[in-house]
């Protein structure tokens, strides 16, 4: 593909430092203490204050953050190992491949049909159609592109078959479920501050909880499973809750744990854009409005994003309705126009990786909605960066491109 040179450009997401981020990653570097220190131990508690959740812990990235919590999970529940998780089949496949890293089968059902996030009718319809259910032990949802769960039916149905409920928030920071931020509704919540996230810091991940062992597991197993609970290592000045046993916590492991830790530099940059995340929030918002108004002119074509005030949006997603016109030919035509574009992620079960997992309940037929959105879907940027010529921008080239798509 040959994109024009020198010409502007809209991002899907972009990151804008400012001197305070520059000042606080030189202090880092100044201090010799770029490990997990006092920036990650002080995002931990501002996150979980934010979220509404009592506890937090950083972690390397999102996915780090799912297979962390899970593997908590397995260790606070042992019967559950080896079991079946219920998931979305359109999402990133960071949350999939967390669930079979960590030894449990992902069950596949359909989203919405008028949204991007799975359906409870069609849990519970999968449930309903099992001969045995104790093989199954949570549900996880995930809050894709920002859109929130409906889960009040997710709990109903969990409390219903004895199940367990983790929410992947990755995409959905600040996003509002009837009054209360999402990653409160569950044993634990993953969080994402990938670089096209509300909050970024290139890679850095949370779990959130209000279950303490839990997060005191969590925090072991990222850090390779060793005794040590303590947000902060405080053995320096002696404060050391095993100051006077017979070994070093740091280097005894009681639990098979992985290198998850995060940087300093990941934790300061994010707690930087968490004292502004309320504004990135609004004019993401903004942008959906402005760009539906801009766009409805093509609502004949087009589905466009459900706008409210609750979410908290990773992107601008668009659905094309008219059949005859060709995905590829919409995306590719942007992108020379100056537009990037994204897929809606991923249709997991058409993924290579997982092509020995094909069974009955991952046939295309069965999933339907999610195939469609896949198939139909893509998305462009709304984040905060873009200013009013932006979003005029954007307009005049989709009339450019529609005008010679549709025939």
């Amino acid at each position: 593909m040959n994109l024009k040179k020198n010409s502007k450009r809209i991002h899907v997401g972009e990151f804008k430092t400012t001197k305070k981020i520059r000042n606080i990653v030189l202090k880092i570097l100044d201090s010799g203490r770029i490990s997990e220190g006092y920036y990650a131990n002080l995002f931990e508690k501002k996150w979980a204050e934010y979220i509404g959740t009592k506890f937090s812990v950083a972690l390397n990235s999102g996915t780090s953050s799912l297979i962390a919590g899970l593997e908590a999970i397995k260790n606070k529940y042992p019967d559950v190992k080896n079991s079946k998780i219920i998931t979305t089949p359109l999402t990133y496949i960071a949350t999939s491949n967390s669930i079979l890293l960590t030894g449990f089968s992902p069950i596949f059902v359909d989203i919405e049909p008028d949204g991007f996030c799975i359906s409870p009718e069609a849990i519970r319809a999968h449930l309903e159609n099992v001969e045995d259910t104790k093989n199954y032990s949570i549900i996880l949802p995930v809050h894709l592109l920002g859109y929130p769960v409906d889960m009040d039916k997710i709990l109903k149905i969990a409390k219903e078959y004895d199940l367990l409920v983790v929410e992947d928030s990755a995409q959905a920071h600040g996003t509002i479920y009837k009054g209360k931020k999402v990653g409160n509704f569950s044993l634990f919540s993953a969080f994402s501050f990938y670089i096209a996230h509300n909050i970024q810091a290139g890679q850095l991940g949370a779990v959130v909880s209000n279950d303490k062992e839990i997060v005191n597991l969590t925090v072991q197993i990222k850090s390779n499973g060793r005794m040590c609970t303590c947000g902060v290592c405080t053995r320096s000045v002696g404060n050391c809750p095993y100051s006077n046993a017979d070994f070093d916590p740091r280097f005894t492991h009681n639990l098979l744990g992985y290198n998850f830790r995060p940087m300093e530099f990941q934790a300061a940059i994010a707690l930087a854009q968490l004292e502004e995340v309320e504004d990135i929030i609004k004019r993401r918002q903004n942008n959906v409005k402005m760009l539906n108004e801009y766009l409805a002119e093509f609502s004949n074509i087009l589905d466009l994003p459900k706008y409210s005030r609750d979410v908290s949006y990773l992107a601008y997603p668009i659905i094309i309705k008219d059949r005859k016109i060709s995905l590829n030919s919409i995306k590719n035509n942007l992108e020379l126009e100056g537009i990037e574009t994204r897929s809606i992620f991923s249709f997991i079960p058409d993924q290579l990786s997982y092509s020995y997992l094909k069974s009955t309940y991952q046939e295309k037929s069965k999933l339907p909605n999610a195939k469609n959105i896949f198939e139909n879907g893509f998305y462009i940027g709304c984040h905060q960066y873009l200013n009013d010529e932006d979003l005029e921008f954007i307009y005049k080239k989709f009339i450019k491109v529609l005008k010679s798509s549709v025939r």
